[in-house]
């Protein structure tokens, strides 16, 4: 990967739904050469997905929180991280270092749903303990941006 793949990534992390000619103008590559890049990009892992931002309160998703979760002694790892990665309710599942096993985002409708999660966390004999703390708004909600980035974008202006 080279300096031309990377300004490629950083314009999709800004909008995927760039266009290849745009991109092309950006970076001075024809549009069928940014599509063989973003392919092999693709193919080889460094591009995982495109995906859409929302508003997720729009959507009646308006409570965010983070549960801190330390798992029992008998609960089977393996079947926690996939649950995490099924479960329609969980943005992000992060195996953590500290006093907690995981670190999980979750957007609920209401705080309620917060409730019925942790009984279900708890039903399967998981849940050790937890904590869960409330976002009460979010004051920035970035993409990663690549090392190099800033000095880069500066380079095409």
């Amino acid at each position: 990967m080279n300096d031309t793949d990377r300004k490629i990534i950083e314009i999709l992390i800004r909008d995927a739904r760039t266009s290849l000619t745009d991109i092309g103008a950006m970076v001075e590559l024809s549009p069928s050469a940014v599509n063989e890049r973003i392919r092999r990009l693709v193919a080889s892992g460094v591009i995982r997905r495109f995906t859409l931002d929302v508003d997720h309160r729009a959507l009646g998703l308006d409570v965010l929180a983070f549960v801190w979760i330390a798992l029992t002694t008998e609960a089977d790892e393996a079947e926690f991280r996939t649950f995490m990665a099924r479960h329609p309710d969980v943005a992000e599942c992060h195996h953590v270092t500290g006093g907690w096993s995981y670190c999980v985002k979750v957007r609920m409708s209401t705080l309620g749903d917060i409730e019925q999660f942790l009984a279900e966390l708890k039903a399967r004999r998981y849940l050790a303990r937890s904590e869960t703390v409330i976002a009460l708004s979010t004051v920035a909600e970035n993409s990663v941006t690549l090392p190099g980035a800033k000095e880069m974008e500066r380079e095409t202006r």
